[in-house]
């Protein structure tokens, strides 16, 4: 069961404009989301704050995006697909409204609150409204062109806004993000269809996917798999300056290729996962896995430093259409709540990550030795993917034999 009814037949332009109008409001997350880490400086010296109090305004965001990924997608269950975007977007643009006029340290944790509140459920819906209008052989590759936004952030979004706080103030990223996020509002009323809510969706319904084991194990696969990207991207600064003796200048150049490599991740990984969805996940883990075991040797040298910081954004970036196509395949009767878990998942990885790598460094292994804690945490993923790969099997086996003639 979906969400939303079959949307009527539409034509690959107008896909395509529905595609990239969603997009856009994932442009917008992506930039504000990235981009006050670049400003930290500027936020802190303004507001008279210590790093740790900085670094907390950093995680209101990504707790907003862990609590309102399952709360919001749950209450909207009986709402429009296309209306709840709308409303999640518009929280979403006066939270960065407060931000940018928020006037002290606590009324900018709680505007960073509020503005993650629909990180995860946007995504969540847009998903769904993607792949929902998509050809059922097209779904993943509508799910990863959704997701190019935040890959775009990544490389255009994020500079421009850390340059444009630094000449303006730190604030202006925030205006920039709420102008971003009035854009969208308008492109998806224009361009994005209209479908009727399904009518046996319900909150019950959307919880009812809590109780099935593949959703959990899918879950899993992505907050133990993709915490070894942001073990590594979360340190990558020091690793740049301090393991390739490189000039801290190169440093936006690096941020880029990450940018860089998570498009092109997001399209290849949508491409794989229209194929095979396991077969992708499967493929995708093993190759993370084999990123991070040479990231450390490769970062020796500038020439592979600057390879390897694509090939670890690429490979990251192609997990994401898999698991969202995974999510709607073992929870289709309550899409909106699984999608926006898988970006709650995304943020505790980002989390886990970040604790797990910087615990290494601090015990003294390296600048690299988060790289390898990755490739671990990848390897588990991997082990968690293979296992619901025969959960699956042994269900399709059990169904097989229930349906044998007698006699």
């Amino acid at each position: 069961m979906s969400s939303s009814r079959p949307a009527p037949a539409i034509t690959p332009r107008q896909l395509g404009l529905a595609i990239a109008a969603l997009a856009v409001g994932g442009f917008a997350i992506g930039t504000t989301e990235f981009a006050i880490m670049g400003l930290l400086q500027e936020m802190v010296d303004d507001l008279g704050l210590s790093y740790s109090q900085g670094g907390h305004v950093i995680s209101a965001y990504a707790i907003g995006v862990v609590v309102g990924a399952p709360v919001l997608a749950t209450l909207g269950a009986r709402r429009r697909q296309r209306t709840m975007a709308l409303v999640l977007m518009l929280v979403f643009t006066l939270g960065n409204l407060f931000s940018f006029l928020a006037a002290d340290y606590g009324m900018l944790l709680l505007s960073r609150f509020l503005s993650g509140l629909p990180h995860g459920a946007y995504f969540g819906v847009a998903a769904v409204i993607a792949a929902s209008l998509a050809k059922p052989t097209r779904r993943a590759w509508a799910i990863s062109m959704v997701m190019v936004g935040l890959s775009i952030a990544n490389v255009i979004g994020v500079p421009f806004a850390t340059w444009l706080g630094q000449q303006f103030g730190w604030r202006t990223m925030f205006l920039l993000v709420a102008v971003t996020g009035v854009a969208t509002v308008l492109l998806v009323l224009r361009f994005v269809p209209l479908q009727e809510v399904h009518p046996d969706a319900s909150i019950r319904s959307e919880l009812s996917a809590l109780r099935r084991p593949q959703m959990w194990m899918t879950l899993l696969i992505g907050t133990v798999g993709f915490g070894g990207f942001f073990a590594v991207y979360s340190f990558i600064s020091p690793i740049i300056t301090e393991v390739t003796d490189l000039p801290a200048g190169v440093l936006p150049l690096v941020v880029a290729l990450y940018g860089i490599g998570m498009l092109v991740g997001n399209v290849v990984g949508g491409r794989i996962a229209d194929r095979s969805v396991l077969g992708s996940i499967y493929a995708v883990m093993a190759v993370i896995v084999v990123v991070l075991v040479v990231f450390p040797l490769a970062m020796r040298f500038p020439p592979t430093a600057f390879l390897f910081v694509f090939l670890v954004g690429a490979s990251g970036a192609s997990l994401i259409p898999s698991l969202q196509t995974r999510l709607l395949d073992v929870s289709p009767g309550a899409p909106s709540l699984a999608s926006s878990l898988n970006h709650a998942a995304l943020n505790i990885a980002n989390a886990l990550g970040a604790a797990v790598g910087g615990a290494v460094i601090a015990a003294g292994w390296g600048f690299t030795a988060p790289a390898l804690v990755g490739a671990g945490l990848a390897v588990v993923g991997l082990l968690v993917a293979l296992a619901s790969g025969r959960m699956d099997a042994r269900s399709a086996r059990s169904k097989a034999r229930t349906l044998e003639p007698v006699g």
